[in-house]
């Protein structure tokens, strides 16, 4: 049985939320931060707190729901595909991939695979590395008109999400796209439909889409990055085979492991679930992402133990196997953590700087288009989005800046966030990360359309421990320009 907070515990955390400077974030690294929230109680008014506590005290949220794929973990596990599909009778099989993965070993052993067991199917070549609602529209007519019983996707996160698209529509034949996406850039319907049988087969180590229920796509006349979320969009079966990630190219590698890195970190320091919002009025309509609680909070533990260890190694050496085997388990392991704790202010601002890109392409990634990987428009605000959330939980950003290497033998809960900070500025600079958003092009002119991109991210931005409008948004991209 879970242990709700207490009523005075409920009312301490509140009045540190609502009232200022009672929270321990006054180092003289966040002091930048710090003065943009002054007379707004650290980015929550008291109007707001008001608001929030009033809608905890008349029905608060009593429980949280852990959901995930069946995964199957194993090297050479992808030759049992065939016989997944065809224990489930399917008939006709569509397989997602994209140009890259086409030509090399992850596809041909699925492939192989289903001819082994006379299974039909029909390959998609055509998914685009973060995918836009043109790519999402052109995946989902294509499987309209092919009318698959059964999803592949054999991919990283693009891919996977891009079956997960097709999947949806194809079962909802006259949706429209925004129907299912996100409140406020959609209209966020619920799914209330059994969707066909997805298998997926994640070709990197890093976005755990595998085990979750959502799929992002650049919603390109809004220059910004959305999705759907869904438990009903997870995966069937996950098979987690490290042979399908010895192809990724270093930069590939350490992308999709910032990625792991910072869902683990922001799904272990969200907003406590009972501290979301009311209780939904139907199970139906409580958000896969609820907030941190006992269970993802261990897999999300865990999982950034495994990227500390074994992040550096795999980035650095190509034959480190046991290192890359790692980093795959700890991107699943991150998955189930956030896909049910969620994730808030580093992915939420990665949304508007991947969505705002218009010239970046980052090394090793072969597109057509310009490009700010995932994993890193994640990370590149990393230490800022630490220096604005670490007074509102200070125990557990010094155990994760612990994890990272930080010594915090004598370190102050005062100074929990710029500790925190210092140690992640560490972490991406002896990794070659790019050094902060100016990298990409962007310049202090463009903070206020970044901001603009990023306030519609609110499935995610209320998930911050600390609450978030567009002057705190703005002060954490301005000391993102630069990180070291």
């Amino acid at each position: 049985m879970v242990n709700r907070p207490s009523a005075t515990a409920v009312s301490n955390l509140m009045r540190m939320v609502g009232s200022s400077c009672s929270c321990p974030a006054h180092s003289a690294h966040a002091s930048a931060l710090m003065a943009s929230a002054t007379h707004q109680h650290h980015g929550c008014s008291l109007k707001s707190s008001k608001r929030h506590a009033s809608a905890a005290m008349a029905q608060p949220e009593y429980a949280f729901e852990m959901a995930t794929s069946t995964v199957r973990v194993g090297s050479g596990a992808t030759q049992e595909i065939g016989m997944d599909v065809a224990n489930l009778r399917a008939q006709r099989v569509m397989v997602f991939t994209d140009p890259n993965i086409a030509k090399l070993h992850p596809l041909k052993a699925v492939t192989e695979s289903l001819d082994r067991s006379k299974v039909n199917f029909s390959v998609y070549k055509d998914v685009r590395v973060e995918p836009s609602d043109k790519s999402f529209q052109h995946a989902i007519d294509a499987a309209r008109a092919y009318a698959p019983d059964a999803i592949i996707a054999v991919g990283g996160g693009s891919t996977m999400d891009t079956a997960k698209a097709a999947n949806l529509f194809t079962v909802y034949k006259d949706a429209q796209l925004l129907d299912f996406v996100n409140a406020p850039l959609g209209k966020g319907k619920p799914i209330d439909r059994t969707l066909l049988p997805l298998i997926a087969v994640p070709t990197t180590a890093g976005t755990g889409s595998e085990c979750t229920g959502s799929a992002i796509f650049d919603l390109k006349d809004r220059n910004a990055k959305t999705g759907i979320s869904d438990r009903a969009l997870r995966p069937m079966l996950g098979i987690i085979d490290p042979l399908n990630t010895r192809s990724m190219p270093q930069q590939v590698r350490l992308a999709s492991g910032l990625d792991v890195l910072c869902h683990a970190i922001e799904s272990y320091t969200a907003i406590p679930y009972t501290m979301r919002g009311p209780a939904p009025s139907n199970p139906l309509n409580r958000p896969a992402y609820q907030g941190s609680n006992p269970i993802s909070d261990i897999w999300s533990s865990k999982a950034l133990r495994m990227v500390a260890a074994s992040l550096p190694q795999s980035v650095v050496n190509a034959d480190d196997i046991e290192a890359q085997d790692a980093m795959t388990l700890a991107a699943a392991y991150a998955g189930i953590g956030f896909g049910n704790g969620g994730v808030h202010l580093m992915h939420g601002c990665s949304y508007g700087i991947s969505g705002l890109n218009k010239a970046y392409h980052h090394p090793q990634y072969e597109t057509d288009h310009p490009l700010c990987p995932h994993g890193i428009s994640v990370a590149i605000t990393s230490p800022a989005v630490a220096e604005f959330t670490g007074a509102m939980n200070p125990d557990r950003h010094l155990e994760i800046a612990q994890v990272l290497g930080a010594d915090v033998t004598n370190a102050k809960r005062d100074d929990a966030g710029a500790i925190l900070a210092d140690a992640l500025r560490r972490f991406l600079f002896d990794l070659g990360v790019p050094d902060g958003i100016s990298a990409f092009g962007f310049t202090a002119s463009d903070i206020e359309p970044l901001v603009q991109s990023i306030l519609p991210q609110q499935r995610v931005l209320k998930l911050a421990p600390r609450q978030s409008g567009a002057e705190q948004i703005a002060s954490i991209l301005e000391r993102s320009l630069k990180n070291y």
